[in-house]
């Protein structure tokens, strides 16, 4: 009986090891991740959602650019004038709109402006039949794009870039990628749908 005991007692706190190692690092993981996403929110989500479906847009490409844009402060404004959550010119907000025939329009307002910039970045893929080329185009401009594809020292093939030359729009662009990495690491079972 006392054998029988002492074998229970072992095996008791064994358990209790296990379990506890079990818990520590699945709990870690946990917040880890819970922390994480405080960093990488999914700020208005329904909105967003709602437009990537709209347009045939990928979900984590567009969380990524509302993040880098804006950091999903509907009211931000940047040094250039680009405004609301995905940063948009009046210019480029002018030629959407005259393109959506949309008037009286506020680009501050969330619906419009994830409206305009979605709209915008669906234009530039199909433009450049490419993603990768409409990130970078909505950084330096659809002009600037279309100069590098024509420009040997920026392009093989006049379909894809081989450098970016501008400093500012090859970090947005490797910003986006790494953005794109991480939102679908942590939203995966959202944004894979």
């Amino acid at each position: 009986m006392k054998v029988n005991k002492k074998i229970n007692n072992k095996v008791i706190k064994i358990l209790s090891v296990v379990i506890t190692i079990y818990w520590v690092v699945f709990g870690a993981f946990f917040l880890f991740n819970g922390v994480e996403k405080l960093f990488y929110p999914l700020r208005y989500k329904t909105e967003i959602l709602s437009k990537t479906e709209y347009y045939d847009l990928d979900k984590s490409l567009v969380f990524s650019l509302v993040k880098a844009e804006s950091n999903f402060n509907s009211k931000a404004v940047s040094k250039k004038g680009a405004k609301g959550l995905m940063q948009i010119t009046d210019k480029t907000a002018e030629y959407v709109a005259s393109l959506l025939e949309a008037t009286n329009y506020d680009i501050f307002d969330v619906e419009t402006n994830l409206n305009f910039g979605c709209f915008y970045l669906k234009y530039l893929i199909e433009k450049f039949n490419d993603e990768d080329l409409a990130v970078v185009a909505y950084n330096a401009g659809e002009g600037n794009v279309r100069l590098w594809l024509n420009t040997e020292k920026y392009s093989n093939d006049k379909k894809t870039l081989k450098d970016i030359p501008y400093s500012e729009t090859k970090e947005y662009y490797n910003k986006i990628k790494n953005l794109r990495k991480k939102y679908k690491k942590l939203y995966f079972h959202i944004l894979d749908k």
